[in-house]
């Protein structure tokens, strides 16, 4: 049986950071694994109760991350025994400026790298702070920093070459009216 006080400081862990685990597995897995993500995470936590520090939340967060790391390993492995199916054509017609603008900021975010997507969601969508997310990401703050400053400048360039794209449909599209 269970040490009633290892399962107090487990569901005072759980109670105070699923939402958090929970964000960061819906952005780097979808909605439809976040609940996987979550119970494999906290099944380590569990698993390693004493292996929790203090500050828990860029450790489960690591944690997290190492799940869906292995979730997408997994996947590949299974992949390779299939035959991709193609991806879904984009929606056309006439479509709001703020749906235009979030669809480029979005498209603009997944033409980045893995990794880029996530050292600017650590930080901007999971509000973690830089030595946080340094923990998260296994590297020192400066490094994360670094590597923060890159992802941005990627950003602006993917998003600015969205922009391009968007702008001149939007015209044409007022042109018409």
């Amino acid at each position: 049986m269970t040490h009633p006080s290892a399962r107090d400081r487990f569901a005072a862990l759980f109670g105070q950071h699923h939402c958090q685990v929970y964000a960061y597995a819906v952005s780097r897995a979808g909605r439809d694994l976040a609940d996987d993500i979550v119970s494999g995470t906290f099944l380590v936590a569990w698993r390693r109760l004493d292996a929790v520090p203090a500050d828990p939340l860029p450790w489960l967060l690591g944690v997290a991350r190492n799940v869906v790391l292995q979730w997408h390993r997994d996947a590949a492995r299974q992949l390779s025994l299939l035959t991709l199916a193609p991806a879904p054509a984009a929606v056309e017609g006439d479509v709001a400026v703020a749906v235009a603008e979030r669809a480029a900021t979005l498209t603009a975010l997944d033409a980045l790298g893995a990794a880029d997507r996530e050292l600017l969601t650590l930080v901007g969508w999971h509000g973690l702070a830089a030595r946080e997310a340094a923990q998260v990401v296994g590297c020192a703050t400066a490094t994360f920093l670094v590597r923060l400053h890159r992802a941005r400048e990627r950003f602006e360039h993917a998003l600015a070459d969205q922009s391009a794209v968007v702008a001149p449909s939007r015209s044409a599209e007022e042109v018409r009216r």
